[in-house]
């Protein structure tokens, strides 16, 4: 009973993790989807065919249901799990986010918790489903927040979900981040703190 309760509870967080991740896309061109937001060249497209990748990889193949179609390659020393070349399409990366999850949460449905599985990769590679489902939630949730940390930077856009997001007021957004530099430079001694 308590396990049904959980994996109903960690799939439903990571449904929402995955829902947030893909929103970041909306309503940007293809150069801001695509384009090198961090020194890294973190971008908000790459971010979401990373996901796919690790939900192919991680409740698939780990699991010995590997997903039915060929995976890019993944963590390469270049990053190209990371970034989408100019052939491919966002409709083709969000699509394949899409089938892959739908694929990792076949796995989800079908296994217990208990679940034995194999991460080669990972120091100790004998695996629960129970581990591998709060690694792959706890995955996407900080590059769902890597996201909107991106978007925030492109537009200004914040919030969770779609249905959560609030218009901004840019003149509190102002007020308020003043308050947080000013904080800043009077803990270095730079100016007296006043709130």
């Amino acid at each position: 009973m308590i396990d049904d309760f959980a994996k109903d509870c960690l799939h439903e967080e990571l449904n929402d993790s995955r829902a947030a991740l893909v929103w970041k896309l909306d309503g940007l061109c293809e150069y801001d989807i695509r384009r090198p937001l961090t020194v890294t060249g973190t971008n908000l497209l790459g971010l979401v065919k990373h996901r796919a990748t690790g939900e192919a990889r991680y409740l698939g193949e780990v699991f010995g249901r590997p997903f039915p179609e060929p995976l890019p390659r993944w963590q390469d020393a270049d990053g190209s799990d990371h970034w989408v070349t100019a052939a491919e399409t966002r409709e083709q990366i969000v699509d394949f986010y899409r089938r892959a999850c739908a694929h990792a949460d076949a796995t989800i449905r079908e296994l217990p918790l208990d679940a034995p599985g194999h991460v080669p990769w990972w120091p100790r590679p004998h695996v629960k489903l129970f581990g591998v489902l709060v690694h792959v939630l706890q995955d996407t949730t900080r590059h769902a927040g890597h996201a909107d940390i991106l978007r925030e930077g492109l537009d200004g856009r914040t919030g969770v979900l779609a249905e959560q997001e609030r218009p901004a007021d840019t003149a509190a957004r102002a007020a308020h981040r003043a308050v947080v530099e000013r904080a800043a430079l009077a803990a270095i001694g730079a100016v007296p703190e006043r709130r």
